[in-house]
């Protein structure tokens, strides 16, 4: 056990049961060593992320990293949001619903650790892949240090940068937007940073 999963699972008000017993469950699978990582217990493979166990206002999950790859014949696997290419969750509300998918939890960790043994990759999305808005395309043609500012971006901040501007339906928000993160882009900081 790792003590800091420890002091997470102690120190849980809302979910602990639902937290103790999805613990038990990955804890089941001896291939998996639990770790803390984003302040969440993880469990790991030879290092690498297999599940992790979190809590939300409105329910718990245990995250898969490599979800997106499990076979889910049950369709219960959840993407977080769009912008999410990899991760899968499974929510529960109660401690009865663990309960009744016990095995099926159980199978899919070790669908996830098989997939992790394997070294099957995802295929996440390149910058490419990600269309530059036209107003965004024209400020960086008029301004070559805003182009060389972005383009020297880590392809993570330049994804979240034209990801965040192309969620604007209308141009004004857009021209909006990229006025306002102008100044981070020269200075070579992503949108949170």
């Amino acid at each position: 056990m790792n003590k800091e999963a420890q002091l997470f699972f102690e120190k849980a008000k809302k979910w602990k049961e639902e937290f103790l017993l999805l613990r038990e469950i990955v804890s089941e699978n001896k291939s998996l060593e639990e770790d803390h990582k984003w302040m969440h217990p993880c469990y790991t493979f030879e290092g690498k992320n297999v599940v992790l166990i979190h809590g939300f206002k409105e329910y718990c999950a245990l995250l898969f990293h490599k979800g997106v790859l499990i076979n889910d014949p049950e369709n219960i696997l959840i993407q977080q949001t769009e912008n999410v290419q990899s991760a899968r969750q499974l929510r529960f509300t109660n401690i009865q619903q663990i309960i009744n998918l016990r095995s099926v939890i159980k199978k899919y960790i070790k669908e996830a650790v098989e997939i992790e043994k394997s070294g099957k990759k995802v295929e996440l999305k390149t910058v490419s892949d990600y269309p530059v808005p036209s107003e965004f395309q024209t400020a960086l043609d008029e301004d070559k240090n805003l182009n060389d500012a972005f383009y020297s971006l880590t392809p993570g901040r330049q994804k979240a940068y034209l990801f965040y501007f192309n969620q604007a339906k209308q141009a004004k928000t857009r021209e909006s937007r990229i006025e306002k993160y102008y100044q981070k882009i020269l200075d070579g900081k992503g949108i949170d940073d």
